[in-house]
């Protein structure tokens, strides 16, 4: 009865005093915030049951709604090695951010200790290996301050919510798992029809994450950490790299015509070939529509118009490899692939492509799409690549590894605008006032069952790459940007979606 009584008192006083807004010092929730951080990031998620031993009063009692009261700090230990360190699927506990209150437990002016409530998440791995969500909890810890430090002396667990689906089939989604917990991203993908996700994050100039979610199709194997996307017009800012690369090295010249070397038949005799350069093919402004219909012919004059343009991208391919009688996959990878170790990057359907790893593309409905198997390089669409190789070659551009300051102040400048806040400088398009006075380069792929895009922060250090397979996926891309680059993601969405010229 006596035990009762305290559970009730405890309970009582955790609703209360988080209603009544109980004044609390900080140095004593930081306190108590570390010894929670031993308990359970080294003690239980680590198994660590030294730290139990330390931790723990000799007086410790356990209370749990559904698995009962243990009476003894050994017979604790005891549970904890046989059912959590000695279980495959290893739960692993996390504080629910926000959820932690601290409130100081006096005898007159005297602390004598502190009762810690809270909110945590359970996780478990599946027999892939997979980490997912299994239940959430509500906790009360009641702290003694003894002459050694904290001690743990009643731990009352309550509230167990398990994360198994509802009776429609279908578990809720909590966002605020999202890219933390397998199961509920895939869960959340799964809502906006999208079979995989890959993201890359980097920060400090160091890959942070590479991971990718759900599988290669609909109903088929699960998406390996190195899955092969096609990744569309991303394409088209490796091209540039390669093509500004060789002007780096004082081979090609950013302002030289490109006539001398190769010239399509199509326009051979329009004078107004004469004035295509890289620069201007690489800023978009070489007047060629995007792709040809029947054959190839100008629809503005060179420089005086942005017009985004697959076309003149193979315009500058076929000049360059004219000029150096070398393909394009040739040049990128001595220039690129190679010495960043992008060994899993393909321009092409070739026979060091491992097609089991390739995510297919996707109808919004979920259908595949017939995947066409290209066997000739295009510097504007269809590169072949997985999230780490990508993720190399923006760390590269991050860490200022490719280009000459020169040459790079120039890929960033304003070349020609596309509208507010918004312009295009040399393979890259540029956000400006998005936010912490920072701004963003970037560049997006997007075709029949492919959307993929890439942001790269110059002055904080960090970018994000986005892949994913299928017509819905944009339909993540404001979530994923939220959560990774919360500071300035609503001023890239601003720009981004805005009409105003």
């Amino acid at each position: 009865m006596k035990r009762l009584v305290s559970m009730f008192i405890l309970f009582l006083f955790c609703g209360v005093a988080a209603r009544a807004q109980t004044p609390r010092s900080q140095d004593l929730t930081a306190q108590i915030l570390r010894c929670d951080s031993l308990l359970f990031n080294v003690g239980f998620n680590h198994c660590d049951l030294q730290q139990f031993e330390k931790l723990l009063s000799t007086d410790f009692e356990f209370y749990h709604d559904e698995a009962g009261v243990i009476h003894s700090k050994q017979e604790f230990i005891e549970s904890v090695r046989k059912h959590i360190c000695m279980n495959p699927s290893h739960s692993r506990r996390e504080l629910v951010p926000g959820s932690l209150r601290v409130y100081p437990m006096k005898q007159g002016d005297s602390l004598y200790g502190a009762l810690e409530c809270g909110v945590h998440r359970f996780f478990e791995h599946d027999s892939l290996g997979h980490e997912h969500l299994s239940s959430t909890a509500q906790f009360s810890h009641l702290w003694i301050r003894g002459t050694t430090g904290w001690l743990l002396q009643r731990v009352f667990s309550y509230d167990h919510q398990s994360s198994d689906v509802t009776g429609s089939g279908q578990r809720d989604i909590d966002t605020t798992l999202l890219f933390h917990d397998r199961a509920t991203t895939e869960q959340w993908l799964q809502s906006l029809h999208i079979p995989a996700l890959g993201i890359g994050y980097i920060d400090g100039d160091t890959i942070q994450r590479i991971t990718v979610y759900g599988r290669l199709t609909k109903e088929g194997a699960v998406a390996p950490p190195n899955t092969l996307f096609n990744v569309a017009s991303l394409t088209k800012p490796v091209s540039a790299l390669v093509v500004l690369k060789l002007i780096d090295q004082g081979k090609l010249g950013l302002d030289e015509p490109l006539y001398r070397y190769w010239t399509d038949p199509d326009v051979a005799s329009d004078e107004r070939v004469k004035k295509l350069t890289p620069r201007l093919i690489l800023s978009h402004r070489s007047g060629f529509p995007n792709w040809r219909h029947d054959k190839l012919s100008f629809d503005y004059e060179p420089g005086t118009h942005y017009q985004y343009s697959g076309e003149g991208f193979e315009f500058l391919r076929r000049a360059v490899e004219a000029k150096f009688h070398r393909t394009l996959p040739s040049l990128a990878n001595e220039l690129l692939f190679t010495p960043l170790g992008m060994h899993d990057t393909h321009f092409t359907w070739d026979s060091t492509m491992d097609e089991s790893r390739f995510a297919r593309w996707h109808h919004a409905n979920g259908e595949l799409y017939h995947t066409p198997k290209n066997n000739k390089a295009s510097s504007a669409d269809d590169l072949m690549t997985t999230v780490e190789d990508y993720s190399r070659f923006v760390t590269a551009i991050l860490k200022g590894d490719l280009l000459s300051d020169t040459l790079y102040r120039e890929v960033i400048a304003k070349q020609t605008v596309i509208k507010k806040d918004k312009y295009f400088g040399l393979g890259w398009a540029v956000d400006e006032n998005i936010g912490n006075g920072e701004f963003a380069i970037n560049h997006g792929g997007d075709d029949i069952g492919v959307h993929t895009i890439v942001f790269i922060l110059p002055k904080s250090h960090r970018a994000l790459v986005i892949f994913t397979n299928s017509d819905t996926g944009t339909d993540c891309y404001i979530t994923v940007l939220r959560s990774f680059l919360g500071d300035v993601a609503d001023g890239i969405i601003r720009v981004e979606t805005s009409s105003a010229k």
